[in-house]
């Protein structure tokens, strides 16, 4: 049996990435036909490259709230009527989002099929099978690869047991604290678990700690990392990091900024997402992570995996300073490397100092000059080497006690 899910994952970098710029084309000629909020903000021709993307605006999930909250249900961002499609669910914001038809359309397949899943395996899927995605999200991908599911969804644990002794799963769906709670108690009690022997988790973390625990009891478990409004988006394979889906094009940003940074910086994950039901451009995630490079079979490049959170403003004597206005300030001094601004407290004071990468220290009056004005705030700036601050994204670094 093959070690991977289709010929895709295996293609040359190059047909990939034109056939990935074929279907965005596509897609793209339909936006502009199909929906306005797009037709005004897309350009009049193809993209020559992928990399043209860099110069579409972004796409973040507050402008979903609003856009639905005057054009219900999806913000005029759904590429037909929405009676053509399967499922609509509401997630926390209140955010709206619809399941197309078709095989596999959250793109989860790849991911279950890389951790181990076969056609045949039961899978226990213990995701809320309640208003939101994540239960079909897995239970579409278990269908593609021709896998029986158990909808068992979260919690009622003794009733899980029942279902594992009797169905035997080999496939554990869920988050993986639940993994090792039914563990602990099917050994409590008896119960028979030992059929389960593949974990395929996202939604919490996963630490090696936990990881190694599982495999010492029977399960290797790999994760995976999506949203409710993506789908998939990368997922483990065995590799570096997690190997990117095929029907996605993940960017890296400078968190505040639409401007991708070089391979291996640490930055916010901006995901196009190739789909004629819900097509989405440049979708800020708010999630940070890298780029790594294709490493081992599977020849698409790869994420480190969720490195935090890109959503790093502050409030500074009552006003909010964002990561925005710390980009708007290295754009103002030509030659800046990384910007780290540093918020701490000075007896009942709240303190800024900024940390710039320039190799002219005679800049610092400048940059400061530039913060008051950007922020209406003062700050201390501190003038240090290029490539001295670390490479973690972080833009604004709240040092104030909790």
């Amino acid at each position: 049996m093959s070690e991977f899910f289709d010929a895709d994952e295996t293609r040359p970098a190059a047909i990939r990435e034109a056939a990935q710029l074929d279907a965005l084309n596509a897609q793209i000629a339909r936006m502009r036909a199909d929906q306005p909020y797009w037709a005004e903000r897309l350009g009049p021709g193809p993209l020559a490259s992928l990399r043209d993307l860099a110069a579409l605006p972004v796409l973040r999930k507050s402008d979903l709230t609003r856009m639905q909250a005057e054009s219900a249900p999806f913000g005029g961002l759904n590429g037909g009527p929405v009676a053509g499609l399967r499922r609509l669910f509401i997630s926390p914001g209140p955010i709206y989002d619809p399941e197309g038809r078709g095989t596999d359309w959250w793109g989860s397949a790849r991911a279950l099929y890389a951790a181990g899943v076969r056609r045949g395996d039961v899978v226990l899927n213990t995701f809320s099978y309640h208003l939101t995605p994540a239960a079909f999200i897995f239970e579409g991908g278990a269908e593609a690869i021709g896998c029986p599911v158990i909808p068992a969804g979260p919690g009622n644990t003794a009733d899980q047991l029942v279902a594992i002794a009797h169905y035997r799963p080999r496939v554990y769906v869920g988050v993986p604290d639940f993994l090792k709670i039914l563990l602990d108690k099917a050994d409590e009690t008896g119960a028979d678990r030992s059929s389960l022997q593949v974990g395929m988790v996202t939604g919490a973390a996963l630490p090696e700690s936990l990881r190694d625990e599982l495999a010492g009891r029977g399960v290797a478990v790999r994760q995976c990392y999506g949203t409710a409004d993506l789908g998939i988006v990368a997922h483990e394979d065995g590799g570096p990091g997690m190997v990117l889906g095929e029907n996605t094009i993940v960017e890296i940003l400078r968190p505040g900024t639409g401007d991708p940074v070089p391979e291996g910086e640490v930055g916010e994950i901006v995901v196009t997402r190739l789909s004629s039901d819900y097509p989405l451009l440049r979708f800020a995630t708010g999630d940070m992570s890298a780029i790594l490079p294709a490493s081992g079979g599977r020849t698409n490049r790869r994420i480190k995996g969720w490195m935090g959170r890109a959503d790093q403003a502050a409030k500074v004597k009552g006003m909010f300073v964002r990561p925005e206005q710390i980009a708007a300030v290295a754009r103002a001094v030509p030659g800046c490397g990384r910007l780290r601004l540093e918020v701490s407290r000075d007896g009942q004071q709240d303190r800024m100092e900024l940390l710039a990468e320039h190799d002219d220290g005679s800049v610092q009056a400048e940059l400061a000059a530039r913060l008051a004005e950007i922020t209406r705030l003062k700050g201390s700036v501190r003038v240090v080497a290029p490539g001295s601050l670390p490479n973690d994204g972080k833009v604004i670094a709240d040092l104030r006690p909790a």
